[in-house]
């Protein structure tokens, strides 16, 4: 991927026996098992004219407070339009990982690694609301069961839209595909730009972040993460 695989812990089991505890072990973890948020539960209600219409009316005291006209042909629509586009991008909230899938867990007896890399990220920044944008590798190990490839894309969209920050995106990406088809190990990679780096602040422009997450025997066996981080 792009940077060089941790190096081996003294405890390192390398046998799919011990991998396939850990796999059980991060269950302990599911996102099935949490209940839902109270955004979730919000935004799952449904009703997304009304949020609009309430967004937009936010919008227009804010374009007065900045001391703009709102009334100008330029800004006319731009309440509405900037509401539209804050419930788009955060329509990951009313999805469920059941629906995302959608029945494409395949049992099929494949059992090395599967990975899909340059997967497209776009999301908001929770602390200031402006996009980081990049890009997703998503790794796993099957255990009798595989994913459609379409769908890991799917999970990452699913976290994406929303308020995030990206360690806490690369997290839930990679549990949720544990989730999905309980497979050995699973590895994510998210690689983004962050605007509120880019054009604010300290203003770093062309910086990147990048941040992992390995369950099961990616966390466990040397070899699965070198070989992951090594695509």
């Amino acid at each position: 991927m792009c940077r060089p695989p941790p190096k081996p812990r003294d405890d390192d089991a390398t046998d799919d026996t011990e991998a396939t505890h850990q796999s059980k072990r991060s269950r302990t973890k599911s996102l099935a098992d949490q209940p839902p948020t109270p955004c979730e539960l919000n935004r799952r209600a449904g009703n997304d004219e009304a949020r609009v219409e309430k967004i937009a009316g936010a919008v227009s005291t804010i374009l007065e407070a900045l001391g703009e006209d709102r009334t100008r042909p330029g800004l006319q629509q731009t309440p509405k339009r900037l509401a539209q586009l804050l419930v788009d991008c955060t329509s990951g909230y009313a999805r469920r990982l059941d629906e995302v899938l959608n029945g494409a867990v395949f049992e099929e007896t494949y059992s090395e690694m599967v990975v899909v890399r340059d997967i497209a990220l776009y999301s908001l920044c929770e602390h200031h609301v402006v996009p980081f944008h990049g890009k997703c590798h998503i790794a796993y190990v099957p255990n009798g069961r595989v994913l459609g490839l379409s769908k890991l894309a799917r999970i990452a969209e699913m976290y994406a839209r929303r308020l995030q920050v990206q360690e806490r995106l690369t997290q839930q990406i990679a549990q949720a595909v544990q989730d999905a088809c309980e497979p050995l190990g699973v590895g994510v990679v998210v690689e983004c730009s962050h605007m509120c780096m880019c054009m604010r602040g300290v203003r770093a422009a062309g910086s990147s972040t990048v941040t992992s997450a390995v369950l099961g025997s990616f966390r466990s066996d040397f070899r699965t993460r070198q070989e992951f981080f090594a695509n």
